[in-house]
């Protein structure tokens, strides 16, 4: 299949049914409504319930999802987003709310579109990841640069939809807080619109939003989902000024890729993170890029432990969970001291990506999913990550932040992930979470900042 071309229509994955998601125990606080009028409202509506009663409903979880329109299997020298978008079933966030309230869970209906999320908000994520602290005090005079092809026309206005709903502050273009560029910096000769990158733009910016919601947001859309237009928008989104850039996307591995990663990735104090896909085990670019950060998938649950949540390797089936692996062509960095890759290897660290845990989205732009929508895939994991790096603080001048995590490594700053796989490899842990590193969730994913600060 071909990357999806300007004005195309949105290109469908296959349909996916997810088994059930495994059982959340307790945490019985309303999650994922930001402002105090929505989470009193959610609370007005409980009932005393059980824990087993609330893992039980948790377990029935299970939803249909496809490739949004940017996930098709691109051609030589392009890349596809990996953003996956819920089209049926109910979501874990659903089976919880209605066990809260005793009713019955609703279902996401074909075209996803909704009146209120179903999915995971901006106090979910920051709960799981110990961030609610950070989010409510750093990030101010940071810019978080997100790098997507073609043009979303409404993605200030579904940025605002998102953010109000959730109670966050404004963010638009009129206060200096976020920013629409092409590659090559202009605010007015924009690319081509298309709908399926515009999916995968607007779960970008919420992303960055629900995790640093006092950070601005420079969106740099490149002119095609090439490698050299989007590694050139990479590059200018540094030139504006960005310490933080998340890329959402990733094609085949290339011996192209050491001479991309000198041209587009290599970027002293800058923070880039990158999807490491969606099709399980096996590695692809820019994640194996030895300058960036590889973001890993995992499915996301609440649990009764005093985390409050646990998490495990995102898989669906052998093709369908987050990538990880040994590159073909990108060398060692000295800082990764795997034993068994000689190579660079997938991934460094994680964050939520199973469909059936993913986060809720607002997005009107297109003929389908038009209103809010749960989204998964590794192009969420990628800008949480990101975010988290800007919730850290400027990264050091000389420095490249893929290194952070490392020096962290089997402390408190990490949560280690330590089961399930997304594939079968000859080399246990380049597809299968054990204790310590391994390739589909590298050190784990964030408890606060401490792990992505040098």
């Amino acid at each position: 299949m071909r990357t999806p071309t300007p004005n195309s229509p949105h290109i469908r994955g296959r349909w996916r049914q997810i088994g059930s998601a495994a059982a959340a125990t307790a945490a019985l606080l309303v999650a994922g409504f930001g402002t105090a009028a929505h989470a009193s409202a959610a609370t007005t509506a409980t009932h005393k319930v059980s824990a087993k009663a609330v893992a039980a409903q948790v377990a029935k979880a299970h939803v249909r999802y496809e490739k949004a329109g940017c996930g098709a299997t691109p051609k030589a020298g392009f890349a596809a987003c990996n953003a996956l978008r819920v089209t049926g079933g109910t979501t874990a966030f659903m089976e919880k709310q209605a066990a809260l309230k005793g009713v019955t869970p609703k279902t996401v209906k074909p075209n996803a579109a909704s009146d209120s999320p179903t999915g995971y908000g901006p106090s979910d994520i920051q709960s799981a990841y110990g961030l609610a602290d950070a989010a409510a005090s750093n990030g101010s005079g940071e810019t978080v640069a997100i790098v997507d092809a073609y043009d979303d026309p409404n993605a200030e206005e579904d940025l605002a939809t998102y953010r109000s709903y959730y109670g966050l502050s404004d963010c638009t273009s009129d206060n200096g807080c976020f920013k629409k560029v092409s590659q090559t910096g202009s605010t007015t000769s924009l690319p081509s619109a298309d709908s399926g990158w515009a999916g995968e733009e607007s779960l970008d910016l919420d992303m960055v939003s629900a995790t640093c919601p006092n950070c601005d947001i420079l969106l740099v859309e490149a002119k095609s989902a090439s490698d050299a237009n989007l590694g050139s928008a990479v590059n200018e989104a540094v030139k504006l000024g960005a310490k933080f850039v998340s890329n959402s996307y990733g094609g085949s591995e290339s011996s192209s890729d050491t001479s991309y990663d000198s041209s587009y990735y290599k970027h002293a104090g800058v923070a880039i993170t990158a999807s490491a896909g969606d099709e399980g085990y096996g590695a692809e670019y820019p994640a194996a890029s030895r300058y960036v950060t590889a973001v890993g998938g995992t499915a996301l649950k609440t649990s009764s432990n005093s985390r409050g949540w646990t998490e495990s390797v995102w898989k669906t089936s052998s093709t369908e969970g987050t990538g990880s692996g040994c590159s073909s062509y990108d060398a060692k960095p000295t800082w990764q001291t795997d034993a068994s890759c000689s190579k660079r290897m997938i991934a460094d660290v994680s964050a939520v990506a199973d469909p059936a845990t993913g986060v809720s989205v607002y997005d009107s732009y297109g003929s389908d999913g038009t209103g809010w929508n749960t989204y998964g895939g590794t192009s969420a994991s990628s800008p949480l990550i990101a975010s988290v790096y800007a919730l850290a603080g400027t990264p050091g001048s000389s420095d490249y932040p893929a290194e952070y995590p490392y020096a962290a490594a089997g402390t408190s700053a990490l949560n280690d992930v330590t089961s399930g796989n997304n594939g079968t490899c000859s080399t246990s842990y380049f597809c299968t979470a054990k204790s310590g590193y391994d390739g589909p969730t590298g050190w784990g994913t964030p408890e606060g900042t401490d792990a992505f600060t040098g």
